[in-house]
C-alpha cells in the first residue's frame, strides 16, 4: 500500500519502536523525556501545568513524576501559595539526564531518517509539521 495514511502509520510504528527502545536503553520512557523537556523549557511548574504542556493525562503525569523524583531528576515540593498543589522542579541531575536523552533522540532521528538526504529530512519535517498544525489548530 502506498497511501499517505498507511505510510505515515508504518513510519510512526517504526519511529515509536526506535524511541521506546532507545529511551529504555537509557533508563527512561517517552513520558520522562516530555516532562523533563517541559521543565527545562518552562521552568518549575505544577503537575497540572506539566500535563497541559506535554499532553500527558494527569494520572500518568503523577506516575511518571514519581519515577523522576525517585531517581532525583525532578523535585516535588508544596506550592507556597497553595499548599494543596505541588511544584515540580528540574534538578541538576535531571538536566544532565535530559542532555543524554537529547543525544539518544538525535541518534534515533538519524536512524529513522537514514535513507533521506539532509534536504529531504528538512522537507519531510516541514511537511509533517504543516499537516500536524493543520489538524491541531
Amino acid at each position: 500500500m502506498r497511501t499517505p495514511s498507511w505510510l505515515i502509520n508504518v513510519a510512526s510504528a517504526h519511529s515509536h519502536r526506535l524511541v521506546s527502545d532507545g529511551f529504555a536503553a537509557a533508563g527512561a520512557r517517552g513520558y520522562h523525556y516530555r516532562l523533563l523537556a517541559a521543565l527545562d523549557e518552562y521552568g518549575p511548574a505544577s503537575q497540572a501545568a506539566l500535563g497541559r504542556h506535554t499532553g500527558i493525562d494527569r494520572s500518568d503525569v503523577v506516575a511518571a513524576l514519581n519515577e523522576l523524583t525517585g531517581t532525583g531528576y525532578a523535585d516535588r515540593s508544596p506550592d507556597p501559595s497553595d499548599r494543596r498543589r505541588n511544584i515540580i522542579t528540574l534538578t541538576p541531575a535531571g538536566s544532565r539526564h535530559l542532555e543524554r536523552l537529547d543525544q539518544v533522540l538525535t541518534g534515533i532521528q538519524d536512524r529513522l531518517l537514514a535513507p533521506l538526504s539532509a534536504t529531504e529530512r528538512a522537507q519531510l519535517t516541514d511537511l509533517l509539521a504543516r499537516i500536524a498544525e493543520h489538524h491541531t489548530g
